[in-house]
């Protein structure tokens, strides 16, 4: 696979520092997941057959092996640095200040493995003045106007997106730039410290979207986007359901009008000439589209649309995305037997690799669970693991 011979020590705990480590265990790496004596906190959240194997942890720790070391302990933090001088890369979550404190720096793991990545995924830049503060999703997703948005495009009080949007966009971004470093490493044969905070990354993120009169300085025009804040943007009411359609150039504009008989909107309304002009008057195209499709079933419109090659489909529940038939046909959920939890279900990576397709053979761990082949590999004799089971400072799995 395209990462195999990545050492990973993943530190990271709850979502998005897990979801980046999964990814590239995906994709080859070996990922050992260092965990704190009462392992990761996110074990306990969603339902579960055993406690610490919740759902929420399940779906974000495949293809990792664990182990529980105590790393207020000088023993623990030791057996840490004898991990990192054969690892590739090392991720953690906890904020700068606190690695400082529990002296693992950079400039103590580089000392001991030059080559090693030195990755930090937390809540803002340790250059700027909320470097210190603590984040999770909800409190970037409040920062970077997401809840704002969705009020001003709803009409509605501000609302947190309903997934942890921050946490898997970060993620996704924690992941490519590990990869990224990976292959300048085999130029410059060098290791580094990288940061990847979530505030800024975010940001870069809704910005893109939404910096609208911004992007020129000095600014025209207010930040945003017309189309994408539109209280009239939603699936449409059919005669029994909702339809989500989006004829979006102006040839797809010009199909839709056709097969509902409204041509000259598009050939003889200078607000719909053009998706420049489209977009001006974005209101009105919406409120067009939402009063013809009441008119018809759900089935019936994605017929019409079939036929005119407009997207179009049928407004989903949860439920729904399950029992899709092509997420079925191109093999997206996958079934493994657990060791102890039984049968689990999880979503494959998504990409198709024609030579070296990414695996996930390796459920989710107990806490713990590897600790012996992990030490053993170190070159601790039984007796010494032993030891430091006894003393605390590395927990026996179950």
């Amino acid at each position: 696979m395209p990462l195999s011979g990545v050492k990973i020590l993943d530190l990271t705990t709850v979502l998005m520092g897990p979801y980046a480590t999964q990814l590239l265990g995906d994709f080859g790496a070996d990922v050992t997941k260092v965990e704190a004596a009462g392992g990761d906190s996110v074990r306990g959240i969603g339902p579960g057959r055993n406690d610490g194997m919740g759902a929420a942890f399940l779906a974000v720790n495949r293809n990792k092996r664990s182990i529980s070391i105590d790393l207020k302990h000088e023993s623990g933090r030791q057996l840490l640095l004898d991990l990192a001088r054969t690892a590739d890369v090392l991720v953690y979550n906890l904020r700068p200040h606190v690695m400082e404190k529990l002296g693992l720096t950079y400039e103590v793991f580089e000392a001991i493995n030059p080559k090693l990545l030195y990755v930090g995924v937390y809540g803002y830049g340790r250059h700027g003045r909320y470097a210190k503060r603590p984040a999770y999703d909800d409190l970037i997703q409040a920062m970077t106007a997401i809840p704002s948005l969705y009020g001003q495009s709803t009409g509605s009080d501000p609302r947190y997106v309903p997934f942890p949007v921050v946490d898997r966009f970060v993620g996704l971004y924690a992941a490519m730039t590990i990869a990224s470093a990976l292959y300048e490493r085999t130029r410059s044969g060098r290791g580094q410290r990288i940061d990847v905070p979530m505030f800024e990354t975010m940001a870069s993120v809704v910005l893109g979207d939404h910096i609208g009169g911004h992007a020129f300085v000095p600014p025209i025009g207010p930040p945003g986007y017309a189309r994408q804040l539109s209280r009239s943007r939603r699936p449409y009411p059919t005669r029994d359901g909702y339809l989500a359609i989006l004829p979006y150039n102006d040839e797809q504009c010009r199909r839709f009008f056709r097969s509902v008989d409204k041509l000259e909107l598009f050939e003889n309304d200078p607000r719909f000439a053009d998706i420049g002009a489209r977009t001006r008057n974005i209101d009105a195209l919406y409120d067009i589209v939402a009063d013809i499709l009441t008119t018809r079933t759900t089935d019936e419109w994605l017929d019409v649309m079939a036929e005119a090659d407009i997207p179009a489909t049928p407004l989903y529940g949860l439920s729904d995305v399950f029992e899709d038939p092509h997420l079925r046909e191109v093999g997206f959920f996958r079934e493994q037997e657990h060791p102890t939890e039984g049968r689990v279900l999880s979503m494959r990576v998504p990409s198709e690799w024609s030579r070296t397709p990414p695996q996930h053979d390796r459920p989710a761990p107990r806490m713990g669970a590897d600790f012996q082949g992990i030490l053993t590999e170190l070159g601790l004799s039984p007796e010494r693991i032993e030891a430091l089971t006894s003393a605390g400072v590395v927990k026996a799995g179950k």
